[in-house]
């Protein structure tokens, strides 16, 4: 019994034109499945069956806060120069520098049209082979701790625990990591968490209790009967479980 991170949820205003903004900045494909809902992954994604993760984004009537999200997105390059001209395309596409306290630094932290950071990396050798994304990012206060709750709860592989952070990889050594970076508490509610999926075969509310047994606990955003299952970790972060059909 084990879940995969399947889908980076972000919640935006206009669904759509934030969809499209990733689409572009990642070279992947949009799809919009039901309205207020679009979904940007690569080409020949299933999401039955992961090995890396994709990008949904849900239309909320409620815009972002100046509240730092919890959760970001670092995006890999390979060269100086392709950190130049990434940084340059997407200010093309409409995203805009931001300042998150980072200080100097040699990445480049941006916010899509809505707010929402992330960064693009400087070249890292680790994340040579991870495609646009190098990593989830997650902000936390006890990496220890949330390594403790996570590897239970994922079939993804940990890579290293230190009290500054935790970090993982799925186990087929592919796509990006899921890094859980010591910053701070949760102030506002999550406007990105993660999606996770049920392996093939497993039980989906076998799962979620299995999680709660975990300290996972219930929330409640006024979803109403929905076939996912809404559960925060021991610290607050707020995470979906899918069904598989």
């Amino acid at each position: 019994m084990t879940l995969r991170p399947v889908l980076v949820n972000i919640k935006a205003v206009d669904d759509s034109a934030v969809g499209r903004f990733w689409a572009e900045t990642l070279g992947w494909q949009v799809s919009g499945g039901e309205p207020g809902a679009t979904a940007v992954k690569p080409p020949g994604f299933d999401w039955r069956d992961p090995v890396s993760v994709c990008l949904d984004v849900i239309a909320v009537p409620e815009p972002k806060t100046a509240v730092k999200n919890r959760v970001h997105l670092d995006l890999a390059t390979t060269s100086a120069a392709h950190q130049a001209e990434l940084v340059a395309r997407l200010r093309d596409l409409g995203a805009t520098p931001v300042d998150v306290g980072q200080g100097e630094v040699p990445w480049t932290v941006l916010a899509d049209q809505e707010g929402n950071e992330f960064c693009v990396l400087e070249p890292r050798e680790v994340y040579r082979d991870t495609g646009p994304i190098a990593a989830v990012v997650v902000d936390c206060a006890d990496p220890r701790a949330m390594a403790r709750f996570w590897d239970q709860a994922i079939g993804w592989t940990l890579h290293e625990v230190t009290d500054e952070r935790a970090v993982w990889r799925s186990d087929r050594g592919v796509g990006p990591y899921l890094e859980f970076l010591r910053v701070g508490g949760k102030s506002v509610p999550d406007r990105v968490h993660l999606d996770l999926v049920p392996e093939a075969g497993d039980d989906k509310a076998a799962e979620v209790d299995r999680l709660r047994a975990l300290g996972a606990g219930d929330l409640d955003v006024g979803q109403g009967e929905v076939p996912w299952t809404c559960l925060v970790d021991p610290e607050g972060h707020e995470f979906c479980v899918l069904a598989r059909s």
